[in-house]
């Protein structure tokens, strides 16, 4: 996964435009790659703490929900209610957190 600062696009598409322009000449800058190369690298790192930092939410979210499911097992009747509902929160929760792992994922 890939995460380029608005600053990096910026760039990264200048740099590409000027090396296609070059390219057409046939006489293309090593630097231009180099430069891309260095961005893309860096947006690789920032991607890849993100989709750490993902991953940890939602281990902490089935955390949540196996807690959740306990106290409904655990509850009286009078905060049954109460203890279901907080499964579904962390359920949905979940559901969220996992959506958007994926969708990192796929990118």
């Amino acid at each position: 996964m890939y995460s380029y600062t608005r600053a990096e696009s910026r760039q990264r598409s200048k740099l590409f435009r000027k090396g296609f322009r070059q390219s057409l000449a046939d006489c293309v800058d090593p630097a231009i790659r180099q430069q891309i190369e260095r961005i893309d690298q860096s947006a690789a790192a920032r991607g890849q703490q993100e989709l750490n930092a993902l991953h940890n939410v939602r281990d902490t979210d089935r955390q949540a929900v196996a807690k959740a499911k306990a106290k409904v097992r655990t509850a009286s009747r009078e905060n049954k209610a109460a203890a279901r509902q907080a499964l579904r929160d962390a359920e949905q929760q979940l559901k969220r957190t996992e959506r958007a792992v994926n969708k990192a994922e796929r990118q």
